[in-house]
């Protein structure tokens, strides 16, 4: 496939948020799968998933604050050491927050960016889901993200579970994340840009309907750019 398609690795395991700092043999086997693939770029969450010796297979977000800054910060640095290559860190969909945050989820993963060097995967669903699930607005997330520290782009579905939304990749994209989606892709229109679908995964042509509409709404915005 590599031979033909530019192939991006996304993972959920390098808990980039942990004190304890990335697992040395998850590192070192990314980076020999980097060396057969040689992706165009290595993606994971900005989040913790457990300790060294046990990984809770979540993805749990970190409180707002300059300590957990410096933690990723000094994390990112001995990932991007290791694989020898820039890493881009994605927003996770959250149900929780911290008393101890001082400042919103957009500014800290702006921070986040700048002063590790890593950049930024903006999930576009994932920060939906979050807006509606802790009151904020969506609108004002995806615009305070600077365009030049955007890798990629990613979208999702889904589940609306009555108190909250949760994200399941279940199902397609709703209408408010399209919106939000053309709203960041009118910024921002050469990013790549994957859908995810993880269950209750449809026939391949409901998946190529998707595929077919984002890349149509990003030509769109592309057209609508001042020549």
């Amino acid at each position: 496939m590599r031979e033909d398609y530019p192939i991006a690795l996304h993972g959920v395991s390098l808990s980039i948020g942990g004190v304890e700092g990335p697992r040395p043999g998850y590192l070192q086997k990314l980076k020999s799968l980097a060396a057969r693939v040689d992706p165009f770029l290595i993606t994971d969450h900005l989040c913790f998933t457990g300790t060294h010796a046990s990984n809770t297979h979540d993805l749990l977000p970190l409180p707002y604050t300059e300590d957990a800054i410096a933690t990723v910060s000094r994390n990112v640095a001995i990932a991007q050491d290791v694989l020898g290559r820039q890493i881009a860190l994605e927003n996770v969909s959250s149900y929780l927050s911290y008393r101890e945050s001082a400042m919103t989820e957009w500014e800290f993963l702006i921070a986040v960016a700048r002063r590790s060097g890593c950049r930024i995967l903006l999930d576009v669903n994932n920060a939906y889901v979050s807006a509606i699930n802790h009151r904020f607005s969506p609108e004002t997330y995806v615009d305070a993200v600077p365009r030049d520290l955007v890798a990629q782009l990613h979208l999702g579905g889904y589940t609306d579970a009555g108190k909250f939304l949760f994200d399941t990749h279940s199902r397609a994209p709703t209408g408010p994340v399209w919106e939000l989606y053309r709203r960041v892709i009118r910024r921002m229109p050469d990013k790549p840009v994957l859908i995810e679908w993880d269950e209750e995964v449809p026939e391949w042509s409901g998946l190529e309907a998707q595929a077919v509409r984002a890349a149509e709404i990003q030509r769109e915005e592309r057209e609508r750019q001042p020549a």
